[in-house]
């Protein structure tokens, strides 16, 4: 029989009167919560002792690398390519990673992007992805590693190898009230980018309404807490803070944004996406020691495009193929003359939801077709009758939820009104 070296109640006590925990302490109840000595019980205690009392730096460092330790770390050395990734804390229409991880792969830097699906009111990159007939999110890490090398970029789903403990530990947050809660966000975010094993890491950290955390200040110290624990794992991390208070682009679900997205590849797409894709290149390339590379024409030229081809084509898809299109539509027309004074980011996100676009439960399928248009953004003015936006299904009967999440979420005032947008689209950058 296993003598272990501490008692998990011990802990706990230490964390419920606002002591800290050892390097030894947190290592020890990681790897005993992930193979079962500790039960859900007991790690549900500690996660709101966490939760009311905190962390400290040394604790969430502790907390995360010990995560890591509980499966494998790719490598990603053998590659001829510098490596850079991305990773957005999610909002609503943010299809960010399908032009900027061909974008960036087109200076000859390998983005290896290990992505998930979406919960809830946020979408899943791979979700998008698997509106393209043929395409596959699962990829062996030999795939990879020869995709990185011919295309550049991967968009795949993250084997159940790389911090295996994050997964169960989520899973316990999710049912116990301890997901708000930024030493636990950062260290379950920061342990499987670190375990991913690219070289440089810029964080797309999201406030607003359709964002995880809707203050500012708390997206800011999140932020600051991730670029120190990537710093302190070897990795060189940036963090720009982004604004979610209103929908990002103009499509919102899964194959309409993949339009979008290739929209922009194609040298055009909404001037808000086009921006944040621009921005986080520029980033992720200066992370990977370039510094000069002319972001905006590897849209215009094609050759960000040539690269997405490459990566739709190697993962068995058909960039050319016709994508899924709803049924059944409703248009949502102004009632009066105007100007869009607000439209809220979180209302649009839980009407595409209630569409079929995102799922209630992991097990959930999703309606691909399912989603919203936008025909206006705040700012524009508007004539009676004038098509606002396009709510798309496969299952009318799905129209009347959406349509009820979007009371209030609009409203169309006066010339001359304040427009609520929350400020500019890039609030702040968050450096080491």
């Amino acid at each position: 029989m296993t003598i272990e070296p501490f008692d998990v109640v011990d802990l706990i006590r230490t964390k419920r009167d606002k002591g800290a925990l050892t390097t030894e302490q947190i290592g020890w109840m990681v790897d005993a919560y992930t193979r079962g000595y500790v039960a859900d019980e007991q790690m549900s205690a500690m996660t709101m002792a966490i939760f009311l009392n905190g962390m400290t730096r040394e604790e969430v460092r502790d907390m995360t690398l010990a995560m890591v330790a509980t499966g494998t770390r790719l490598d990603f050395s053998g590659l001829s390519k510098k490596t850079t990734d991305k990773h957005s804390t999610g909002g609503v229409g943010d299809k960010i990673t399908l032009p900027l991880a061909p974008l960036v792969a087109s200076f000859g830097v390998a983005v290896p992007q290990l992505s998930g699906r979406g919960l809830g009111h946020t979408g899943g990159t791979l979700d998008k992805l698997e509106s393209i007939p043929g395409w596959r999110a699962n990829v062996s890490v030999d795939e990879m590693m020869a995709q990185l090398e011919s295309a550049g970029a991967v968009v795949c789903a993250a084997g159940s190898g790389l911090a295996p403990a994050d997964g169960k530990l989520y899973a316990l947050r999710d049912i116990t009230g301890t997901v708000e809660c930024i030493p636990l966000i950062a260290s379950s975010i920061m342990s499987k980018k670190i375990a991913e094993g690219t070289a440089a890491l810029v964080l797309d950290v999201k406030f607003g309404s359709g964002a995880f955390l809707k203050d500012t200040e708390q997206s800011r110290e999140l932020a600051k807490v991730m670029v120190r624990l990537g710093e302190d794992a070897g990795v060189a991390t940036r963090a720009v803070l982004t604004n979610m208070n209103v929908p990002l682009g103009l499509a919102i679900g899964n194959a309409n944004e993949v339009r979008e997205s290739v929209e922009v590849l194609a040298g055009g797409g909404p001037a808000d996406v086009v921006e944040l894709t621009v921005t986080l290149a520029r980033h992720m390339l200066e992370l990977a020691g370039i510094t000069d590379a002319d972001v905006e024409g590897a849209l215009t030229n094609g050759q960000a495009m040539d690269t997405w081809r490459a990566m739709i084509t190697a993962q068995g898809g058909d960039p050319d193929a016709a994508l899924p299109v709803a049924s059944e539509h409703h248009v949502v027309t102004a009632e009066r003359d105007g100007v869009l004074v607000e439209q809220h980011a979180l209302p649009f996100g839980i009407a595409a939801w209630r569409l079929g676009a995102g799922r209630a439960r992991k097990e959930d399928p999703v309606d691909h077709a399912a989603g919203i248009d936008l025909h206006v953004k705040p700012g524009d003015a508007v004539t009676a009758g004038q098509p606002l936006f396009t709510m798309h299904t496969n299952e009318p009967a799905r129209f009347e939820r959406a349509l009820e999440a979007l009371q209030g979420g609009y409203r169309i005032g006066d010339a001359g009104e304040a427009v609520q947008t929350g400020g500019p689209l890039v609030a702040g950058v968050v450096e080491a």
